[in-house]
């Protein structure tokens, strides 16, 4: 089961990212995004992503600040090919997620099961905040 982790810092490429968008700039960069739901309840909020052919250490699953960060890394198969046809993305991808109130990480749910990465995340009470 991947493990969600509550982060604490922002990392060196959310610094940079966030500085290169208050500027207009556009970063290039080869990371895609998966297909993402999200919704929520009274108590959870709930996250699917859409993405086949992994494994569960594969993925890396954090919360900072309100906000999920899912990130990983999909194989490609390295043979040499003629390509007729490639619509199925490979590589790094990152998914980013505004969360509208805190989370209690430490109950946490996070599954894998048939191509999809399903991450449950109880909303904090009164009595936790």
């Amino acid at each position: 089961m991947p493990t969600v982790v509550r982060k604490t810092r922002e990392t060196l490429m959310e610094v940079r990212r966030g500085i290169l968008h208050s500027v207009s700039w556009q970063v290039k960069s080869s990371i895609w995004d998966p297909p993402t739901d999200v919704y929520e309840t009274e108590e959870v909020f709930v996250i699917r992503v859409e993405i086949a052919g992994m494994r569960e250490e594969n993925f890396d699953v954090s919360v900072q600040n309100d906000t999920l960060y899912i990130t990983g890394f999909r194989h490609d198969f390295p043979a040499k090919r003629a390509v007729h046809q490639m619509e199925i993305r490979s590589g790094r991808f990152a998914s980013v997620v505004r969360l509208s109130a805190p989370v209690d990480v430490e109950h946490a749910i996070a599954e894998y099961q048939d191509g999809f990465l399903t991450i449950t995340l109880p909303k904090e009470t009164q009595e936790q905040g």
